[in-house]
């Protein structure tokens, strides 16, 4: 059966996705939310691992419902000479492919860029990989905190004099998956100026490494190796998270003396105001362990978002750390449309993280939830391959389609 036509920049662009967990599911994710047509290849004996994490439903596993919205499925398996056969078709009928499973299995499969060049001359493929396709440590795989700790990142988070925290979330995933989304539209460019197709060789850990900062030269600049600080600042003092009543926090940032006076008056804190501790920046970055104590007691009695309103109004840079259940919650994000109401098969309608872009005058539709696993098979076989019906009863008989 036919699907609605999609909108946004990138309609007409298809991209088959090889991909599995976070990193490649979230670049074929943004590329949807631009209105590509996005088919996810799977198999019921290869499982996505997010269809089973948490020992749900396939169809209701919440990981992969968050990161598949207007993702087509299409069963294969990849193990037989013809499921492999079937995968190459649908790749010449595509211009992106995306790949993020393991090193050296797209080569075994006949699945590497000269190979699938030769039915798909103009291809734009991106492989996405721990340490990029080649060179010595191109043969690992890892996960998102591997990606984050091998970048130099889990060494900069944490607070001062403690073990690095790093970070619980797959920041590592999204990081990557988002520029390999970007080095795609790039290929995208290329080919529309050139005609050719391009390899794209994603190291996620270089990846990450790209975005520590002026923190990775800082030691060749300034003699000292960068270490886990915390929230400190070394032009602004106070600069941290404050603890509230409501068991949330305020962050607080001060970059000069009119916004110290403000905090303290907000706070009606003239002893503060008046401790010669804290006169001038300097004795406040000399002494800031001493004022955050003597803030976090003051802050405690105010509620987060009220204190934050107030300090705001009196000129001083203030937010409460929202919480995701604040997030969710948001007015002002609903009105942004940040969220988005999508209707998946078997559950219902449900809220998702939208795209973070306003494209005018024909922005992309979200509209579709993550799909069932070869909810799309009857379009992929029929429509874009062209296969009879008995064809595809033959292929789902003999377990090609899985």
């Amino acid at each position: 059966m036919p699907l609605p036509d999609r909108r946004g920049p990138l309609a007409g662009i298809r991209v088959v996705e090889l991909t599995k967990v976070w990193a490649g599911p979230y670049a074929g994710k943004l590329l949807a939310h631009l209105g590509a047509e996005v088919i996810k290849i799977e198999s019921r004996s290869n499982l996505d691992e997010m269809r089973a994490y948490g020992g749900v439903d396939i169809d209701a596993a919440p990981y992969f419902l968050s990161i598949n919205q207007e993702v087509l499925s299409v069963q294969v398996n990849m193990k037989t000479t013809e499921g492999l056969d079937l995968v190459k078709r649908m790749i010449a009928s595509a211009d992106i492919l995306i790949d993020n499973i393991r090193p050296g299995a797209m080569e075994r499969s006949g699945l590497d860029y000269e190979s699938l060049k030769a039915i798909k001359p103009d291809l734009i493929q991106c492989a996405i990989k721990m340490w990029g396709s080649d060179g010595p440590l191109g043969y690992q795989t890892g996960y998102a905190p591997c990606f984050a700790a091998l970048s130099g990142l889990t060494a900069l988070v944490g607070h001062e004099g403690e073990t690095p925290k790093g970070m619980n979330i797959r920041y590592g995933d999204s990081t990557a998956g988002a520029l390999a989304a970007l080095a795609c539209l790039a290929a995208l460019h290329h080919r529309e100026s050139t005609g050719e197709g391009q390899f794209i060789d994603l190291s996620a850990v270089e990846a990450m490494t790209s975005l520590v900062g002026d923190s990775l030269f800082a030691a060749s600049v300034t003699g000292t190796v960068p270490e886990a600080d915390g929230n400190f600042h070394p032009e602004m003092c106070p600069h941290g998270f404050y603890p509230c009543s409501d068991q949330s926090w305020t962050s607080i940032a001060v970059a000069n003396g009119a916004e110290w006076r403000a905090l303290c008056d907000v706070l009606d804190a003239p002893a503060l105001a008046a401790d010669p501790r804290f006169a001038g920046l300097a004795k406040r970055l000399a002494h800031r362990h001493e004022l955050d104590a003597e803030l976090a007691a003051i802050t405690r009695s105010y509620e987060a978002a009220d204190l934050a309103e107030k300090l705001r109004n009196a000129g001083v840079p203030a937010f409460k750390a929202m919480s995701s259940m604040d997030l969710c919650s948001d007015a002002f994000l609903w009105q942004r449309e940040a969220f988005r109401i999508v209707s998946d098969n078997r559950n219902g309608t449900r809220p998702i993280i939208g795209p973070s872009w306003r494209i005018s005058p024909d922005g992309p539709t979200v509209e579709r939830g993550a799909p069932l696993l070869g909810e799309h098979n009857a379009y992929v076989y029929r429509e874009i391959l062209g296969l009879s019906e008995g064809e595809m009863n033959d292929l789902i008989a003999r377990k090609v389609i899985d």
